[in-house]
């Protein structure tokens, strides 16, 4: 199961292919399987499968889109922590300028490597982010902010202001690294790939009792055509959401870039 249209359309065309092989059959069953009850019995099974698939995609959707909707929203309040504490490492003074370069680079790398079609960060070095994944945990990323932490946690302040703002950032820092699992533990899959293809085999069933039931006329073909056409965008939006990172509604990263640009200034 990937994301793209590619599997939409595969989807599309198979429904396509499943009412026209009811159509088929419908043409070709001896006129006792003609009857009127023969055809309510369709009919009421149509009306079954209908509700069930309607259920179904409508549950999916609102799974899908509150995952969605919570990653983005672990996604802006990360960034927004890592803002903070990058303000607060700045307010200590320039005993902090190597963390915060670090700091930098780290989620100049994040950045390059969730959103690797996008321009990378300009004025700011970062480790290599070619073998790194789009999404989980990254033990090059992990040990740089670890660095950071440690860091953090070796200030020696020498004045009241100090000690409170090197308290401050230490209550930062373990803030950001919470949002940060919120992020890397928040994005997975509420579809499975079997799970998938049992739907497929449903919509299969229910454009095939379509074809039964439908007049061999154009109309009729165009409608289903649509309906297949309209049924396979509806699971291509939940396939595409599922993963927030990538695809056409893919998390911006707006948030991490504001971040960045607070950062350098």
């Amino acid at each position: 199961m990937q994301q793209g249209i590619w599997p939409a359309i595969f989807l599309a065309a198979l429904l396509c292919a499943a009412a026209g092989a009811g159509v088929f059959v419908n043409a070709r069953l001896p006129e006792r399987h003609r009857s009127r009850d023969s055809i309510e019995m369709v009919q009421l099974a149509i009306t079954l499968l209908v509700t069930f698939v309607a259920i179904v995609l409508g549950l999916l959707t609102t799974s899908v889109k509150s995952g969605y909707d919570a990653a983005y929203g672990a996604r802006g309040a990360y960034a927004g922590q890592i803002a903070q504490l990058d303000r607060c490492l700045r307010d200590y003074g320039p005993e902090t300028a190597k963390m915060r370069d670090e700091l930098r680079g780290y989620v100049a790398a994040v950045i390059a490597s969730t959103w690797p079609n996008e321009p990378a960060p300009a004025g700011v070095s970062y480790p290599d982010v070619k073998q790194m994944p789009r999404i989980g945990e990254d033990t090059t990323l992990a040990d740089l902010i670890n660095d950071v932490g440690l860091k953090i946690d070796a200030l020696e302040p020498d004045d009241v202001l100090r000690r409170n703002l090197a308290y401050s950032c230490r209550l930062q820092f373990g803030e950001m690294m919470a949002r940060r699992w919120q992020v890397i533990e928040g994005i997975r899959r509420s579809i499975s790939t079997p799970f998938y293809w049992v739907l497929v085999f449903w919509l299969v069933i229910l454009f095939a009792c379509f074809g039964l039931r439908a007049p061999a006329s154009r109309m009729s073909m165009i409608v289903i055509a649509l309906s297949a056409v309209s049924v396979s965008l509806a699971v291509f939006v939940i396939l595409d959401m599922d993963l927030p990172y990538g695809g056409v509604f893919g998390i911006p990263s707006t948030a991490m870039r504001n971040a960045l640009a607070d950062m350098m200034r």
